[in-house]
């Protein structure tokens, strides 16, 4: 399929110590998209204010937010968004969920669903999905938050108390490293109903051991090859509606170098 990537250099939702590199991350995996198809969305340098929002530079993030959405309304097609921090999913996702019977697939070492109340970190990165489902601070909300019902996270290994008891109570799927086959994943997003798909893919659901350039890495993640094949076999099954890639965060150009050939074999699942 034919699609517009758009890249957002955000880094104002982690809270890692090497957040900053998420802006290079995002830049080398620019350098080998087609530029005839690529949408830059510029990011303030400023950190930003909470503004007694719960949420750590939350001026910043919400003025992303409101300039990507802007950008994903004048693309025809799919938009596969290029972060950055996690943040960058609270346009993406919200651009297509208003269209409705959309299921979303969340590839991550972290299950993103805490509340400014819940967090202990304040960052948004961790609050994104939470927010997408209808709970988090005014101004960043969706007008069409998703379902729980809908929500199946592939992983995800590494979760606060407060977003296990949230998992529990929802109704969200969620499929540790050791449990997400491509078979398991397509059933359980099937069972949602839904037969639109948002994928997304924060780049620590990688085993740090096959996959170096990541912001907030932990161990014991899923292979390279798991996690292409799964995108492949839901790619195949379902009308996607939009992707997303997260999380990269090179330690130097040559580890960039390395990692990218991944990171492209991920986009060429997504659009094949």
């Amino acid at each position: 399929m034919t699609a517009t990537f758009v890249v957002v250099p955000q880094w104002q939702g982690s809270d890692s110590a090497r957040a900053m590199r998420l802006v290079d991350g995002a830049e080398s995996i620019r350098g080998d998209l087609p530029s005839a198809a690529t949408i830059a969305i510029p990011v303030p340098l400023e950190a930003g204010e909470s503004q007694g929002s719960g949420i750590a530079r939350f001026s910043s993030i919400q003025l992303v937010r409101d300039r990507l959405a802007r950008a994903l309304s004048t693309v025809d097609g799919i938009a596969i968004t290029i972060g950055g921090d996690c943040g960058v999913e609270l346009a993406a996702v919200s651009h297509v969920a208003d269209q409705g019977d959309l299921a979303v697939v969340w590839f991550d070492a972290h299950a993103d669903l805490n509340t400014p109340e819940s967090s202990e970190s304040k960052a948004f990165g961790g609050m994104v999905l939470r927010t997408l489902l209808g709970d988090g601070a005014p101004g960043l909300v969706p007008a069409w938050p998703l379902d729980p019902a809908r929500i199946v996270i592939v992983g995800a290994r590494e979760l606060d108390a407060p977003e296990e008891s949230y998992i529990a109570a929802s109704g969200i799927r969620l499929f540790e490293p050791e449990a997400a086959t491509a078979d398991a994943v397509v059933k359980a997003a099937a069972d949602t109903g839904a037969t639109r798909l948002y994928i997304h893919l924060d780049l620590d659901v990688f085993d740090p051991a096959e996959f170096a350039g990541i912001d907030s890495p932990v161990p014991f993640g899923l292979g390279v090859g798991a996690v292409i094949e799964i995108i492949r076999a839901l790619a195949a099954k379902f009308d996607l509606a939009g992707a997303g890639i997260a999380q990269f965060a090179p330690a130097s150009p040559a580890q960039a170098t390395d990692d990218l050939p991944t990171i492209l074999r991920i986009i060429a699942a997504m659009t094949a």
